[in-house]
């Protein structure tokens, strides 16, 4: 294992298709939301869709914020908020945070519909698209939000296809439109971050050089997370990575034969129990990162 970076890319050819039809309707919305991880509300932020819609009014939904690092959730939605974005964290599987949305929604379209009222037209419902970047729980909000299973979920990416208006209480619509990557990833430590919590095929990726960078950051950053969840000394966090790696998969029992560690093995734990949440709230990004 070494410091270089295999290089991700994951643009499948359906996402130019979705990409087009996106560009014609933003004429039907009034309000876009964009739903983020959030443990990587910046990385897991589309930068194609801010020249799409600067035009409309949007919302930073923070999904999965019962994942991420509370303080540093925080941050990010002052971060956003200082941006002119309107911002809800939420855990969508729980539908904690989802009956925040209309009201910022309500406040973000209210100068326009003030206006279409001085003009003597009929109210109508607040007209919302959604969208992502796979596997950000897109479908989950969706569902939650209309009460029913109004949209295919899954937990890998890729799984929503296709367009669907949905009503929703409170006089809103909402466009569904499926996730979409960008391209290019032309930040290899922002693709990585991607890639961490599940937003591109795990089949495309080293899924031992992903465990390699994971564990390099925890070791760093959360430090006391890693102890307590693996049993580790002080004197096992001034290991190196790869020798770190091997130490947790030798305390779980993934050894092959000679009592070698199954690396392999470990490293996809490692992922899992990440993006699960078994290791803690942990957050791979904070603003200061990204200003300037």
């Amino acid at each position: 294992m070494s410091e270089s970076k295999a290089m991700i890319n994951w643009f499948p050819g359906h996402m130019t298709k979705t990409r087009r039809q996106m560009e014609e309707d933003i004429k039907l919305v009034d309000l876009v939301i964009e739903v983020v991880d959030g443990r990587i509300p910046f990385s897991s932020k589309n930068p194609y869709l801010d020249e799409v819609w600067k035009r409309r009014p949007r919302m930073i939904a923070i999904n999965k914020s019962d994942l991420a690092d509370p303080k540093v959730t925080k941050a990010w939605t002052a971060w956003y908020e200082a941006q002119g974005f309107g911002v809800v964290e939420l855990n969508s599987l729980a539908g904690l945070g989802t009956d925040k949305i209309g009201a910022v929604a309500a406040e973000l379209c209210k100068e326009k519909r003030e206006r279409d009222k001085a003009k003597g037209l009929k109210e109508r419902p607040i007209r919302m698209m959604i969208t992502g970047i796979p596997n950000v729980g897109k479908s989950t909000l969706i569902n939650t939000l209309a009460g029913r299973a109004g949209a295919k979920t899954g937990n890998k990416p890729g799984v929503t296809r296709g367009k669907q208006w949905i009503k929703l209480k409170n006089n809103m619509e909402l466009l569904d439109t499926p996730g979409m990557l960008w391209p290019k990833f032309e930040d290899q430590t922002q693709a990585e971050r991607i890639a961490m919590v599940g937003s591109i095929k795990d089949e495309l990726l080293d899924m031992d050089e992903l465990a390699y960078q994971l564990i390099r950051f925890l070791k760093e950053q959360y430090p006391a997370l890693l102890k307590e969840r693996y049993k580790l000394g002080e004197e096992d966090l001034q290991m190196e990575a790869v020798p770190l790696i091997e130490r947790i998969g030798k305390g779980r029992g993934f050894l092959m034969s000679g009592g070698i560690t199954d690396f392999s093995r470990t490293a996809r734990m490692l992922i899992e129990e990440f993006r699960s949440g078994k290791i803690g709230r942990i957050s791979l990004e904070y603003p200061q990162q990204e200003e300037g």
